[in-house]
């Protein structure tokens, strides 16, 4: 938050950054025009409730706004109903580029949420035993468009287990129907299908649930043991021992992470680790330091090698970078989950495409922007990366500022 100019002007409560995140999901994160004031966002945004605060993310030096903004609600219902409406919409009336609004990641994730995102429509619930669907549904759709209903079942007797899902259209629905139903439900937000597998992901909330109730769960209920998980990359490797070792989940059950040996040189694999360790410090200086970009490109004996690239996208052959100083005549947005590309990698993706001037990242945040002269390559840039996964990272690649928005920034000198 070093960045951020913030403000709580209009006075209400100001959180800290221990409570950035409370209630989770109650903050949105924005992509706006540099010259967007403050007193802009708290005038289109306060009509969703009860603003926390403004932070403006602003440039170390020039104090200048980079074209990010952060809106932290008092309601999870609020920020989801105002990334609803706002996405996409110009704040003014002469703006002529919309604005990009997202659920802003965690502290502990790693990624932004939008408006299409599973992970805020579907709720998990603690019901009567004898609820159908349609009870369940009755119940809930007073909280908004029920997508489908289901009661998680003993696969054996069919019996129902007390538990069920609901699913919303929208992400604000979910919120309120957490918010306002019965405690007796104890709704939250459910883990995305994707993540674990159904059964598993059933088990340790039927668990979680006795645990609350005062009951003595049973002990085969979630089987924990060993696994073996093999990366492509060290760095990857690295990367998830990092976030993972010493996590807990479920709750009060501690993840352990080491690696394993597998018959290779040890002395050989403590020799990857360091250097792609050493290359990832080196992309970290240079999103912070561009000047020093010339010493991780040119540096060491392994600067001329190109960066491996895990995917299943088919990628046309490398070519040429623009000079510097071509005009730009499109600019894209780019989003990383669960974390950003080394730049080195960024930029022998992105200059596939042809006519790439300049990608770079956000320092701290998991966004960046790639600028090109010609707005065919862009185009096919968005075309073929969005959504994709490159070395374990989903992208999200989308238009960002207008040609003239761009041109008329590099003139400015003051």
């Amino acid at each position: 938050m070093d960045e951020a100019g913030s403000s709580a002007s209009g006075g209400g409560f100001r959180p800290g950054v221990d409570s950035l995140d409370e209630p989770p999901n109650s903050r949105i994160f924005l992509v706006i025009s540099k010259y967007t004031p403050e007193s802009v966002l708290r005038e289109r945004f306060s009509p969703f409730g009860e603003i926390q605060d403004i932070w403006v993310v602003r440039d170390k030096h020039t104090k200048e706004s980079k074209g990010i903004a952060f809106v932290k609600f008092a309601r999870s219902s609020q920020a989801c109903k105002a990334m609803e409406e706002m996405h996409g919409q110009c704040l003014g009336p002469n703006d002529t580029k919309p604005i990009k609004v997202f659920i802003a990641q965690s502290r502990s994730s790693g990624s932004h949420r939008d408006v299409e995102d599973e992970e805020l429509t579907r709720i998990f619930v603690m019901i009567p035993k004898s609820y159908t669907e349609e009870d369940l549904r009755e119940k809930f759709k007073v909280y908004g468009d029920i997508e489908y209903c289901s009661i998680i079942k003993n696969k054996v007797t069919g019996e129902s287990k007390g538990l069920g899902y609901v699913r919303y259209l929208k992400p604000s629905q979910a919120a309120q129907a957490i918010e306002n139903c019965d405690r007796s439900f104890r709704a939250i937000l459910a883990e995305p299908k994707n993540k674990a597998s159904e059964s598993s992901e059933q088990d340790y909330y039927s668990n979680m649930r006795q645990e609350a109730l005062g009951h003595e769960p049973r002990i085969n209920m979630f089987p924990f043991g060993h696994g073996v998980v093999q990366y492509f990359n060290v760095a990857s490797a690295i990367y998830a021992k990092y976030k993972l070792h010493g996590f807990q989940y479920p709750p009060g059950n501690r993840i352990g992470v080491s690696f394993i040996e597998d018959g290779s040189n040890a002395t050989d694999l403590l020799r990857k680790m360091a250097t792609q360790m050493v290359a990832a410090q080196l992309a970290s200086m240079v999103c912070n330091n561009p000047n020093q970009q010339q010493f991780l490109q040119f540096g060491g004996s392994s600067g001329s090698q190109l960066p491996q690239i895990q995917t299943d996208v088919v990628l046309p052959s490398c070519k040429k970078k623009a000079p510097p100083e071509t005009p730009v005549k499109e600019r894209l947005f780019i989003v990383f989950n669960p974390h950003p590309l080394p730049l080195d990698v960024l930029e022998d993706i992105f200059c596939r495409f042809g006519n790439l001037i300049e990608v770079y990242l956000v320092s701290g945040k998991n966004v960046g922007y790639a600028k090109y002269a010609d707005r065919i390559s862009a185009n096919d840039a968005i075309a073929t990366l969005h959504g994709k996964i490159l070395n374990g990272v989903r992208l999200k690649v989308m238009l960002a500022d207008s040609p003239r928005e761009e041109s008329n920034k590099r003139q400015r000198t003051y």
